[in-house]
């Protein structure tokens, strides 16, 4: 079986990808994320999954090589980690009662030959109106301060959406599993 190569330092990534039970090693691709001029969230998640995959193929000749990348989108353009509780408070307030879009751009690239499958998945998340002390309890109990959008869906955070729209909820974390697995059986990795 083809040896596989997760192109992340993510610890959600290595925790969903360990979920499929197929051994894999983990490495950390050095890229710059910047976003080009003009460049449209999508493009941008599919340019940098396949960028992650491919700044690691030199280093793993012999693997398929798994990249990805979230970007959460909102009305007023692409929210970030926020980094700290204010920052954090303050995307929080601004998704009460609205939708936050995660994009969540995958590769699979095979080093040995250079093909590259490459997708964006699409998961949309609704939030019940919050109130300041509702925000304030869950950020003081779960400090989702390294997460785009300012909450773990897979932890706590679920309590705050009134509703959640998509085909794969694990692409809200991070690596759209569904979808890799598809990718993974194209390319005769079986799972499972």
């Amino acid at each position: 079986m083809r040896r596989l190569l997760l192109a992340s330092s993510s610890p959600y990534r290595r925790e969903l990808l360990s979920r499929l039970h197929v051994a894999f090693d983990c490495a950390a691709p050095d890229i710059d994320e910047t976003a080009h001029p003009g460049e449209q969230p999508e493009q941008l998640v599919r340019r940098l999954a396949l960028e992650k995959a491919r700044a690691l193929a030199g280093h793993y000749p012999e693997h398929l090589i798994i990249g990805s990348d979230q970007v959460a989108v909102s009305e007023h353009g692409i929210v970030g980690k926020p980094y700290t509780f204010e920052r954090a408070k303050l995307q929080l307030q601004h998704s009460s009662g609205k939708s936050i879009s995660f994009l969540t751009g995958l590769a699979l690239l095979d080093s040995r030959t250079g093909h590259a499958e490459i997708d964006c998945i699409r998961f949309t998340v609704h939030f019940r109106s919050l109130s300041e002390q509702q925000i304030e309890r869950y950020l003081k109990a779960e400090q989702p301060y390294d997460c785009a959008g300012s909450f773990k869906a897979e932890g706590l955070g679920i309590s705050l959406f009134k509703a959640t729209e998509g085909t794969d909820a694990t692409s809200l974390i991070g690596l759209p599993l569904i979808r890799l697995v598809e990718m993974l059986n194209q390319a005769g990795v079986e799972v499972p």
